[in-house]
């Protein structure tokens, strides 16, 4: 394992600039070799600010989950807060995409199409149970000024353990984050090189959010702050926070993805 914890940053909108190994920096998410991959111009700009003017009158429509200790406020479902009930969950994907389709909003679907092709990916394509149903594509976060998402850790396969869903067979869990509106100040992310293990639960905060802070002990740790137009890359296994933004709201828009196999070439995805 490397010595230091730090970011990746790929420049795709600069001639002469070589293209990621797709597969090493998947390879590098999963082995925790890098706390964050960046890529820089996965879409062109015009098009991305295309897609930020489609959605931003849809931002009234989100909607806050309170905690003890934050809160979450998104514009579309994310399945860890249904796992008990996932056929609210699927309800509430269609009828999500149904809104954002209706203006024009495919963001994700374009991402993920140009991630296909820098990563060298076989396919990547949203996750649908055996039996028809689809999982969302994406949700949008919105994240206030003053408002902290405490530090948490994100792993499906653990999460979806006993439940018969699809994703409970995934051997490998990633996601990927668009910065749709950078805040003026703070809105960093925060990420540890350690991942959830079960004698963490001792830490898990009782009604609220997450973890303790001092789950991670002297872990190493990575601060980054995402630029408007910025993609990137991260294994959510890891325990990571949003720090507390100032002025502008933070916004970005998300979706995990993982794979089945050791193999890294054939990507769902899912939120």
């Amino acid at each position: 394992m490397p010595a230091s914890w730090n970011r990746v940053v790929h420049r795709l909108d600069q001639a002469g600039e070589p293209a990621p190994d797709g597969p090493g920096v998947l390879k590098g998410l999963v082995n925790g070799d890098h706390a964050v991959v960046v890529l820089r111009g996965l879409l062109p700009p015009e098009e991305f600010d295309a897609q930020r003017e489609r959605v931003v009158p849809l931002f009234g429509r989100a909607a806050t989950t309170e905690y003890s200790n934050g809160s979450l406020t998104t514009l579309g479902p994310f399945l860890a807060k249904h796992l008990a009930q996932p056929d609210q969950y699927f309800e509430e994907a269609v009828r999500a995409e149904e809104r954002t389709s209706a203006v024009g909003f495919d963001l994700a679907d374009r991402v993920r199409a140009r991630l296909a092709g820098v990563l060298g990916l076989n396919s990547f394509e949203a996750a649908v149970e055996p039996d028809g149903r689809a999982y969302a594509k994406k949700n949008v976060r919105i994240y206030s000024d003053g408002v902290r998402t405490p530090l948490h850790n994100d792993n499906m396969m653990r999460d979806a353990a006993g439940t018969g869903l699809l994703l409970a067979g995934l051997r490998h869990h990633l996601s990927v984050v668009v910065c749709v509106q950078e805040c003026d100040g703070g809105g960093e992310l925060e990420i540890h090189r350690k991942k959830w293990e079960p004698a963490d639960e001792h830490f898990k905060v009782v009604g609220g959010l997450g973890y303790d802070d001092a789950v991670t002990g002297d872990a190493p740790r990575h601060r980054f702050k995402p630029q408007t137009g910025d993609v990137y890359l991260l294994n959510p296994t890891h325990y990571h926070s949003i720090e507390k933004p100032t002025g502008t709201d933070r916004v970005t828009m998300g979706f995990f993805f993982g794979f089945f196999d050791d193999a890294l070439s054939d990507a769902i995805a899912w939120v």
